[in-house]
């Protein structure tokens, strides 16, 4: 049997109010009486129940998830599983927060860590930009003793607690794999579309892709990559210009947001003949995939990402160990035949099979 606070008084001579406050790190207990009371912690191997102690105590856990603002589809997906979480946190214990920024802005990525520090709450969820200067930001959270979870895309090397996403670098192989199979021995260059190379889920996806497509039997030409900055009006001048410049393009991979953009100017073209893979189920992207101007969505649940990052949160707020099963996040493939049930525009899809 596990020893338990009764057992620690009796190992120490002690009243159990003594224990208490030594568990609790309050005042009022002489040094040599605290110096008995830890020995017998040590002696009996006793494991605090940290939940259980929070839940006696009714602790409420402050979490606070940082996304970036505009029109991105899947990020506004994610605030809205956030607020959906929301709705049912008091009876889980926890009040949830979101404070959006501008995209792809390190700067006010620093400032939205430092002012969830200074409020004190007890986990961060942030879509991370892999810069310095947020390296430092979470560091100093560490510091403060609030448990960092990078949500989407992750820094590694930042000491953050747990990243909360799809393997990017395997997104991208699938995507690569997918287009060199669609496009067989059709002749032609590939273009990609980019948010930015300033996040790393990016960069990876790049990197799986590049690495898939090298590996196929056909020699293709990939173009250097297209930065809308996941905006739909510059993802949709980007690409107009790409089918505009580069007759015989054979495919473009969208790893990015700015796919309403992209749908647009395929639409305008008026023709199915290009292989286009992207990233995310959404209205725009389930659209497309209906009518043939997308080949294949790679798709990641929002609301599980939502929901795991909570959970990191509040068991490294606990210093419980993170389930890892239950905590990765798989990819979804979606084609034209096996989409699942349209939901609501501003909802992301459950999972599905791939």
């Amino acid at each position: 049997m596990r020893p338990t606070v009764h057992d620690i008084a009796a190992e120490a001579g002690v009243s159990l109010a003594t224990v208490d406050r030594v568990l609790n790190d309050r005042p009022g207990v002489r040094g040599v009486t605290r110096a008995k009371v830890e020995a017998a912690i040590s002696a009996l191997g006793y494991v605090r129940d940290v939940a259980a102690a929070n839940l006696a105590k009714s602790r409420v856990y402050p979490l606070v998830f940082i996304l970036p603002e505009g029109d991105n589809p899947f990020m506004r997906g994610l605030e809205a599983e956030v607020r959906r979480a929301g709705l049912h946190s008091a009876t889980e214990r926890t009040r949830l927060s979101v404070a959006c920024i501008p995209a792809f802005d390190a700067a006010a990525l620093v400032r939205a860590i430092d002012a969830a520090i200074a409020e004190g709450v007890s986990g961060i969820a942030a879509v991370a930009i892999d810069a310095p200067e947020v390296c430092e930001a979470i560091a100093r959270a560490q510091a403060a003793g609030i448990p960092f979870v990078t949500l989407v895309s992750d820094i590694v090397g930042s000491g953050r607690d747990h990243f909360t996403g799809v393997d990017n670098m395997a997104a991208g192989r699938t995507a690569g794999s997918l287009m060199g199979r669609f496009l067989g021995d059709q002749p032609g260059p590939v273009a990609v579309l980019a948010g930015s190379m300033r996040v790393r889920d990016h960069r990876e996806r790049l990197d799986g892709f590049l690495a898939a497509m090298a590996a196929m039997p056909a020699n293709r030409t990939v173009l250097p990559v297209l930065e809308g900055q996941d905006d739909p009006k510059a993802a949709f001048a980007l690409i107009s210009g790409c089918l505009a410049s580069t007759p015989g393009l054979a495919g473009i991979y969208s790893l990015g947001a700015g796919n309403q953009g992209l749908v647009k100017a395929l639409a305008d073209r008026g023709s199915t003949d290009i292989c286009v893979i992207a990233h995310e189920l959404t209205a725009d992207t389930r659209a497309a995939l209906e009518i043939g101007l997308i080949d294949a969505v790679l798709n990641q649940d929002a609301g599980h990402e939502v929901r795991s990052a909570i959970r990191v949160l509040r068991a490294k707020a606990d210093g419980l160990p993170v389930n890892a099963a239950q905590e990765r996040i798989r990819l979804d493939i979606f084609i034209k035949d096996n989409l699942p049930a349209g939901p609501d525009e501003d909802e992301q899809p459950g999972p599905a099979g791939n």
